[in-house]
């Protein structure tokens, strides 16, 4: 079998490997990248992984994700990698986690939380339940949020 090099190589920025076939657009979203940011980036979704069936890869150049951003893409691509590109090269790689507790990433699904009132200066808070399938629990009210309410609540989709 011959391979296929979809995307050309990156000389320096990011590329996230393994996200959910779908997900990809997603992804830009928790970034915040539009195209108009002035970035070379490159999305390609429902190309064949041998671990998975299908994936979605997004490559940028000239961006290093911080944590905080790397735990919100955990949130909606659990099995995905960061690779981290310098001069054509992996820099570094890394498999993404959710983590533990989710502090400030997202917001409650539930309108009557105390973190939803403005009145009230408190930062969400959540509690890693399950991670396949992933589900969340509010600290405060209790509420456990799936995968699509996360995803919601992430990018509103």
């Amino acid at each position: 079998m011959e391979k296929k090099l979809y995307v050309r190589k990156i000389e320096n920025g990011t590329v996230i490997d393994h996200i959910p076939p779908g997900f990809a657009l997603a992804v830009l979203k928790i970034l915040g990248l539009t195209g108009k940011e002035g970035h070379v980036i490159a999305v390609v979704m429902n190309v064949e992984s041998k671990k998975f069936g299908k994936k979605d890869i997004v490559k940028i150049e000239g961006v290093e994700l911080d944590v905080e951003t790397v735990n919100k893409i955990a949130l909606i691509a659990p099995h995905a990698t960061i690779n981290i590109i310098r001069n054509y090269s992996v820099a570094s790689k890394s498999r993404v986690k959710v983590p533990d507790i989710i502090k400030g990433i997202i917001r409650c699904i539930n309108p009557n939380c105390i973190t939803n009132k403005p009145s009230e200066p408190i930062t969400s808070l959540f509690h890693t339940i399950s991670r396949d399938p992933l589900k969340i629990r509010c600290h405060y009210c209790g509420v456990v949020m799936s995968r699509s309410d996360i995803l919601r609540a992430l990018v509103g989709e």
